[in-house]
């Protein structure tokens, strides 16, 4: 299992994966289904009945076995689960850092830091990932060398919206179909899920930390990926909104424009995910920039 440190309390706890993720992961006939059940075409299923009213005979149980704190939320009835799952917090809730230097989290999430070489690769349990394939775009990777890529992931237990890191505007937008693997740790021993997956990127012109990547990828029935497709933005501000299933942010910044914060650069040298909150600071613009 994958170790998570929440940050607020230092506390230790352990990673668990969604219900029947060992069996389709890890039994052979288990993988069989999942070449079915991670299409793009059963996602939308889901995600239909999720968008009914009927679906929301499942909140209770959802809320209770994932020991989710409702008063932080605004108090509504809800019309179907999705509506429940991609709810929003009470304003004030998630504020960012007043110190625009700071570099914030997007979202509640469990961080882990990777730097890419200077061939704009990195590894995940042996396996080698390209930005090159995960961008579909090589001269935009060139970029990109040597800076990082920051996993922002997102479990179902977690606040499923999701913001813009600093004020800016619009570059461009890419949507990459692909398949749904969740995007819990189980999966990364199989599949590269970051090239793999179902995704989409925008390239933001910040005020603070240049030209970055905004990543959101879908996971196992995740149905949609809501972004508002905006053309200029604040900081802080809502970009979008995952609905049903865990999924994931990526945020790609270029060399020596951050200087991420130790604690956090520690713990994803020693394969530990850092938990945190939207807005969060989680590193530092660096002093020659």
């Amino acid at each position: 299992m994958t170790k998570i440190i929440i940050r607020d309390t230092n506390e230790i706890i352990e990673d668990k994966s969604p219900k029947g993720a060992n069996f389709l992961y890890k039994n052979f006939f288990g993988r069989i289904i999942l070449k079915i059940v991670n299409k793009r075409f059963i996602s939308k299923i889901g995600g239909f009945y999720l968008n009914k009213k009927i679906s929301t005979k499942h909140i209770n149980n959802f809320i209770k076995d994932n020991n989710i704190d409702m008063s932080e939320y605004e108090n509504t009835k809800y019309q179907s689960f999705n509506e429940f799952f991609s709810r929003k917090i009470i304003d004030g809730k998630r504020t960012f850092s007043k110190n625009k230097l700071d570099f914030c989290a997007p979202c509640d999430s469990k961080i882990t830091v990777y730097q890419l070489d200077n061939n704009q690769e990195f590894i995940i349990k042996n396996k080698k990932y390209t930005l090159e394939r995960i961008l579909r775009d090589k001269d935009l990777a060139n970029n990109y060398k040597n800076g990082y890529f920051i996993v922002f992931r997102l479990s179902v237990d977690d606040y499923h919206r999701y913001a813009y890191i600093d004020s800016g505007k619009l570059l461009s937008r890419k949507v990459i179909n692909g398949v749904f693997n969740t995007v819990g740790p189980i999966a990364f021993d199989r599949y590269k899920v970051y090239q793999e997956n179902q995704r989409e990127y925008e390239v933001l012109e910040t005020e603070n930390f240049g030209t970055i990547i905004q990543m959101e990828i879908g996971a196992m029935m995740v149905g949609k990926i809501y972004n508002y497709k905006k053309k200029k933005f604040k900081r802080g501000e809502e970009k979008g909104y995952f609905l049903f299933g865990g999924s994931t942010v990526v945020i790609i910044i270029k060399e020596n424009i951050i200087k991420i914060d130790e604690d956090i650069l520690n713990n994803s040298k020693n394969k530990i995910e850092t938990k945190v909150k939207q807005g969060n600071k989680i590193a530092r613009k660096c002093n020659n920039v």
